[in-house]
């Protein structure tokens, strides 16, 4: 899965994984669990080094999965920039698996800030989610601070691009459309 906070990505990840029957590897649950070790470290230290922490867990989990002979993980990470990607797919390539990237786009700017605020005002220290943006403004600097590096190419990887607020993503139609394009994958049809 690929995208910025409040897509729907997590929301179609859950569907993907449960039509499927892999697991479901969630960075976020990696990085929701080190909220005591972010309060004990410098604020210019902590956001980066749990970030990559977190991702470099989710790719041993990845491994670790893929390793015990599963046919497929579900991989739930914004993929913010290549490096992420590329630890993917080394990992694939370790464990001779291949990797597809379902990036979630909404076409719809006031749904998805409307989404992103309101999972928002349930959100703080110690809860789930309490290290993602909370409001369009703390994700515009986000965004921003990506650099335009969350914008790449990954040629030779098969790439969905889904608009998760055309149909809503907790529809079916979505989940149809990804699992359809996976199997694809996993057969050879997106090569």
């Amino acid at each position: 899965m690929k995208g910025h906070p409040g897509t729907g990505k997590s929301t179609l990840a859950r569907a993907i994984s449960s039509a499927l029957h892999y697991p479901l590897l969630d960075k976020d649950d990696i990085r929701d669990s080190t909220d005591a070790v972010q309060r004990s470290l410098p604020p210019n230290l902590a956001h980066s080094l749990l970030n990559d922490l977190s991702y470099s867990a989710l790719s041993r989990l990845a491994e670790t999965q893929l390793g015990l002979g599963l046919p497929g993980v579900v991989v739930d990470s914004p993929l913010s920039n290549r490096a992420r990607l590329d630890d993917l797919l080394r990992v694939a390539r370790a464990r001779c698996a291949r990797v597809a990237v379902v990036e979630c786009r909404p076409g719809d700017e006031a749904e998805w800030r409307r989404r992103l605020e309101a999972r928002g005002e349930g959100g703080g220290e110690g809860r789930r989610g309490w290290h993602k943006p909370k409001d369009w403004e703390e994700l515009r600097r986000l965004v921003e601070g990506y650099g335009g590096r969350a914008d790449y190419d990954a040629e030779g990887v098969p790439w969905l691009v889904v608009d998760t607020t055309a149909r809503g993503v907790e529809g079916e139609g979505v989940a149809a459309e990804v699992v359809g394009f996976l199997r694809g994958v996993v057969g050879g049809e997106h090569d």
